[in-house]
């Protein structure tokens, strides 16, 4: 628990950061895709082909969970930006973090819910593997609503940006064993100062415009809600533990804003980033604090 509240801790410095000197932190723009580039490249080096390989052993409760991640965000993103009324890129913005794949710090979140972590990793690397296919491609079903879009320029960008680094990392993981402290320690720490950086880039991009945060919370929160909800109330569909309800729920939940805010900045306007900085933020809260919830409970 104390690595996420650490984790909620540096993002709101990342955000102050870019709210107190927002000319310092919007020169990082430019970085903002190598800098996620690293946080995938340390998802790759805690991934071995066998466990890639024993993703087949997974119950179809992995498979319904992927598929629950790649129907509830982007569908309820759509129908929160419609329902809301919000701005072309605003609505963009939310779009982008329903398409993306979930976020690593679910792994850590659903060990501290006493879900199933073996579940949790196979779900963040199958969205993760799957994502340079149908991340672009639900930004252009859905985003085409405001804007005409090109989904092969996404395509390439989310494969340079995820793919690459975690198929790097994998390479780099067969023929070098990485230390506990680095893997447990040393990576975690890099990946929360480089998402809490990314977030005070697109503060200080959008310092003007923030007038807008608002509209745009109000989005994160139903976004994230919904995708707890149906995540936990769809994965009891079929014969499931209550580990791996919880830990669907999260995976559903929480998504890779960093990848959505990268997306943003590469593609279209500042604007768009919004919603996957503050996403950022929100995410880092509700899920740890469930995850203390379920904790205290009895199975």
């Amino acid at each position: 628990m104390l690595i996420q509240d650490g984790f909620v801790v540096w993002v709101l410095l990342g955000a102050m950061w870019g709210w107190l000197a927002p000319e310092s932190a919007a020169e990082g723009k430019a970085w903002i895709p190598e800098a996620l580039s690293v946080v995938m490249l340390g998802m790759g080096l805690t991934l071995t082909y066998a466990d890639i390989v024993n993703l087949r052993y997974s119950s179809r409760v992995l498979a319904l969970g992927v598929a629950l991640q790649y129907l509830v965000m982007p569908l309820g993103a759509w129908l929160i930006a419609m329902a809301l009324d919000l701005p072309a890129f605003l609505a963009i913005g939310v779009i982008l973090v329903g398409a993306c794949p979930g976020g690593t710090a679910s792994n850590v979140v659903a060990y501290l819910a006493r879900g199933d972590v073996a579940l949790s990793v196979g779900m963040t690397t199958i969205s993760t593997i799957l994502s340079p296919l149908l991340t672009p491609l639900w930004i252009w079903i859905l985003a085409s609503t405001w804007l005409s879009i090109d989904p092969v320029p996404l395509l390439w960008t989310v494969a340079k940006i995820v793919l690459l680094p975690v198929m790097v990392g994998m390479v780099l993981r067969r023929y070098w064993q990485p230390r506990p402290w680095m893997l447990e320690g040393m990576f975690p720490i890099l990946s929360m100062g480089v998402i809490a950086w990314i977030v005070g880039v697109i503060v200080g991009l959008n310092h003007d415009q923030l007038g807008v945060a608002g509209v745009v919370l109000l989005a994160v929160v139903v976004h994230n809600a919904l995708g707890l909800a149906l995540g936990y109330w769809g994965a009891g569909i079929p014969k499931s533990t209550i580990q791996q309800r919880r830990t669907v729920s999260i995976e559903v939940g929480m998504q890779n804003s960093g990848l959505a805010v990268a997306l943003a900045v590469a593609h279209f306007e500042p604007l768009a980033a919004v919603p996957g900085a503050v996403f950022s933020i929100w995410h880092n809260v509700t899920g740890p604090l469930l995850a203390s919830v379920w904790r205290r409970q009895k199975d």
